[in-house]
């Protein structure tokens, strides 16, 4: 099996691609003046994102290949591994990388709020394809961390640096906003299987054996990842991933509430839960009467 090189810090990173660490914590990597290379896999200790101007072999993000196009952005945080697997084919890389160490971070707006940027968990086949003018702009974002990067540090160069670290990351979820628009044919497709997917859960009696559906159970069977597909059914539905579980778990309810030969009771277990009293809570939350009132009611 191919060894993982565990990548920790910019300078190890740097030394790598055999180029100068002008500063410990953040660095802007040319690939056009690094050595080819063949394929790679590590382990990384660090907040990188990868564009590419040329087809450079397959990337690979834990154990799944992705066909890494020109002009994709992909995002990777800490703990994550990837490589590169050009078949055996030497590879002159094009394009550049921005790596920066969590303690770049610490302490910052930026450093609060990094959660927020969910696309650096999202599976490497989710990454962001970027139009000519976008790349034009990503570049310019790079040209100015690079720029600071190479004065003097100073009081100040942990703040610029930063801020425009963060301004190149909404700047990106600005165009993640944008490919979620223009991919409408696909990401209908998905909401269709995901309402398939849960159809099928609960008529299918998984729902009993495996209790309530997750929403990364859901975003597994549709091979996206958790985050990727929370954020899809967001700009799709205006509703979290979760409430649309819910939403659909609380019709399923309300037609079987309709058997009078079945107990709430047996209704709450055939729909995943544990317990009557979650089911009951969860029902008065979402229809504002209890099952039972439900049930009297209609």
């Amino acid at each position: 099996m191919e060894e993982v090189r565990k990548i920790d810090t910019v300078k190890q990173y740097n030394d790598e691609m055999g180029v100068e660490t002008k500063h410990p914590l953040v660095s802007i990597v040319n690939f056009d003046e690094i050595p080819t290379y063949i394929q790679f896999r590590r382990y990384m200790g660090l907040y990188c994102v990868f564009l590419k101007n040329i087809k450079c072999g397959d990337m690979r993000y834990g154990c799944q290949p992705y066909d890494y196009e020109d002009g994709t952005l992909v995002f990777i945080a800490p703990g994550q591994v990837y490589g590169i697997d050009s078949s055996g084919k030497v590879i002159k890389p094009s394009g550049r990388a921005l790596v920066f160490h969590p303690d770049m971070i610490v302490g910052t707006s930026l450093g609060k709020k990094i959660k927020d940027y969910t696309f650096f968990s999202y599976d490497v086949n989710e990454a962001l394809h970027l139009s000519k003018k976008e790349r034009v702009t990503i570049n310019d974002c790079f040209d100015k961390i690079e720029n600071e990067i190479d004065l003097n540090i100073d009081r100040h160069s942990k703040t610029l640096i930063v801020s425009n670290i963060e301004l190149f990351l909404n700047y990106c979820m600005r165009f993640y906003d944008r490919q979620f628009i223009t991919r409408v044919n696909v990401n209908t497709d998905i909401l269709g299987r995901f309402e398939n997917l849960l159809y099928d859960y609960f008529r299918s009696g998984k729902s009993k054996e495996l209790g309530l559906p997750t929403v990364t159970y859901c975003a597994e069977q549709l091979h996206l990842s958790a985050n990727y597909f929370g954020d899809l059914i967001k700009k799709e539905t205006g509703n979290t991933a979760l409430d649309y579980i819910q939403a659909k778990l609380i019709e399923e309810a309300k037609e079987r509430i309709f058997e009078p030969n079945k107990s709430i009771n047996e209704i709450a277990d055939e729909l995943g839960f544990k317990y009557q009293q979650h089911f009951t809570r969860l029902f008065k939350q979402k229809v504002g009467i209890t099952p039972n009132e439900f049930r009297n009611l209609n």
